[in-house]
């Protein structure tokens, strides 16, 4: 029977790199992405809860796989994870490296676990010893240089280049992976596939560092050069205005977008309500529930960062604090909150 993919992975260098593997070996695969502690969690129910929804339309004849890797899981959530596999009808597999699941590991068949390998390594022989999986020979260095800065070989030849490679992957922050899961995966591997190009240069660990920026700007370049910053602004906003409807958010009679966590909020939120002058403001709200908010001369944002934040500012730019904010690694979640806490100031004006 054909396979669907259910990956979820750890949100480093190795975590994405494993799932920069499985992308080229699987055509029909959906990637995940989760830190330790409670996301690991609210992961494994999103996973559940599409496969549920998948059933029922175009993969109901797809055998379900949730493969796991670079996280190791607690006899809990192991256990909650199994029930629910064998509940849907799917197979589970596990890949780790990390010595604190090996009490979990022992009472699950499916939970594998090497500490002498990154779970990028073990991904990797999974895939050539199962799914004859066949790769040049500079995806070869590529993952062994994940492997020599994740498990801390600082002996091997690739150890350099591996260090570079993490700090490229830990700096690439420019598109929140909250709200906008499946482009800040696609940045990662540009970034990883660069890197993998660039592995067999002379002082290749340079090469890759001084061409990190260029590599960058050339991800999030649309029509024309700019700088960096620009780009990214550009960039989000494009993202932002593609996906209006699920981000729509009302206060009062005015109509706004909510972000969280994207940042650089002027050029963002004016160049969108600029793109798309149906709406009144723009929002971005951070995980301790700090906002800002951005108008275009269409209402007067002090007034209601006021209003819902006790805070305040400029008509066009202003800003606050949702006190009794609860976030969540689920964006509609946030969106949800934030309505009903809108909706709840607005009946108690």
């Amino acid at each position: 029977m054909e396979q669907y993919i259910y990956h979820l992975s750890h949100i480093d260098l190795d975590g994405y790199a494993c799932q920069y593997l499985t992308a080229q070996c699987f055509q029909n695969i959906r990637c995940y992405n989760a830190n330790y502690g409670p996301e690991v969690s609210a992961r494994l129910e999103e996973i559940v809860c599409d496969i549920e929804q998948n059933k029922s339309t175009d993969q109901k004849n797809k055998e379900a796989l949730i493969l796991i890797t670079d996280l190791n899981l607690s006899t809990k959530e192991a256990n909650w994870i199994e029930k629910e596999a064998l509940r849907i009808g799917a197979k589970l597999q596990l890949l780790d490296h990390h010595a604190t699941g090996l009490n979990a590991a022992e009472h699950f068949a499916w939970y594998t676990i090497d500490t002498s390998k990154s779970a990028t390594l073990m991904a990797y022989d999974w895939l050539r010893a199962h799914y004859g999986f066949d790769s040049e020979y500079t995806l070869l260095r590529t993952v062994q240089a994940v492997n020599a800065i994740d498990i801390w070989l600082s002996e091997d030849t690739l150890f350099e280049y591996g260090k570079v490679m993490l700090g490229m992957i830990s700096g690439a922050k420019e598109i929140n992976r909250i709200l906008f899961p499946n482009e800040d995966r696609a940045l990662k591997f540009s970034l990883i596939e660069a890197a993998k190009q660039r592995v067999g240069d002379i002082d290749a660990p340079i090469m890759l560092d001084d061409a990190l920026h260029q590599i960058k700007k050339s991800f999030f370049m649309q029509e024309k050069n700019n700088t960096k910053d620009n780009l990214v602004a550009f960039y989000v906003t494009n993202l932002l205005s593609n996906d209006k409807e699920r981000l729509t958010v009302y206060y009062k009679t005015y109509k706004g977008i909510l972000g969280y966590n994207v940042g650089n909020t002027s050029i963002i939120g004016n160049t969108f309500l600029v793109n798309n002058p149906d709406y009144d403001f723009y929002m971005d709200i951070n995980f301790r529930g700090h906002f800002s908010l951005r108008s275009n001369n269409k209402m007067d944002v002090s007034k209601m960062a006021e209003h819902i934040g006790g805070g305040g500012g400029h008509p066009n730019a202003s800003g606050g604090k949702i006190d009794t904010y609860k976030d969540s690694f689920v964006y509609a979640q946030v969106r949800q909150f934030v309505q009903e806490f809108i909706n709840e100031k607005c009946t108690q004006a």
